[in-house]
This record gives structure tokens, sequence and C-alpha cells, in this order.
């Protein structure tokens, strides 16, 4: 596997938990886990606090989508990567597999019981 692809790859997992953690801080309709962290230090604010993590979910979010764009062309097809194209050709160029055209003639098992 591509070094490239993997480092890609632990960086979107990584991006991907903090975006749930800055997701679950954010307050909701009720109270959020945004409340506990605001009433200790209010140099910011609620609302400036509320923004700010606004602002870290969408530059996550757009984090993970520029990273999974960019990992997407670091797969090669040299050091076994996917070439879906080539494997759908190959799928449809193989011979497909002859069946017999007369049906397996056997006995069928009998189904009476033996007698003591």
């Amino acid at each position: 596997m591509n070094a490239i692809f993997t480092i890609l790859t632990v960086l979107i997992v990584i991006a991907a938990i903090l975006l749930v953690i800055v997701v679950l801080l954010q307050n909701g309709k009720g109270e959020g886990l945004a409340s506990n962290f605001t009433a200790g230090n209010q140099t910011f604010g609620v609302r400036q606090t509320a923004d700010l993590l606004e602002k870290i979910s969408w530059g996550l979010v757009a984090f993970i989508l520029v990273v999974s764009i960019v990992s997407s062309f670091t797969m090669t097809t040299k050091d076994g990567g996917l070439d879906v194209t080539r494997q759908i050709e190959n799928v449809t160029n193989e011979q497909q597999p002859s069946f017999p055209t007369a049906p397996i003639q056997q006995d069928a098992p009998s189904t009476e019981v033996p007698q003591n």
C-alpha cells in the first residue's frame, strides 16, 4: 500500500474524530456540552464560542473533503492500487462457465423408513 495514501487516511480518521468532538461541544436546541466550558471562561462569551466551534467544524469538513479527494489521486495501479476500469474489463472479457445442457440424473433418495 502506498505510504502517502496511508498517511492521508490516518489524517482523515483523526479529523473525523475531532469533528465528532466539536459537534458534540456545540449548543443544540437545549443545553449542550459547550455550556460547561463557557461558564468558567468568559473571555470569549457564549456567542463567540459558538461561532468558533462552528468555524472549526466547517474547517474540519473542508479538510476531510480536500484530503479525501487528494487521497483518491494517490492510489496507483503499480503497487496493488485499485483500477476499477481494468477490473470491470477483466470480468466482462472472461469466458462464462459452461453449464451442462441436460440436468444431471440422479436417483431420488428413498423416503421409506426401514422396518425392524
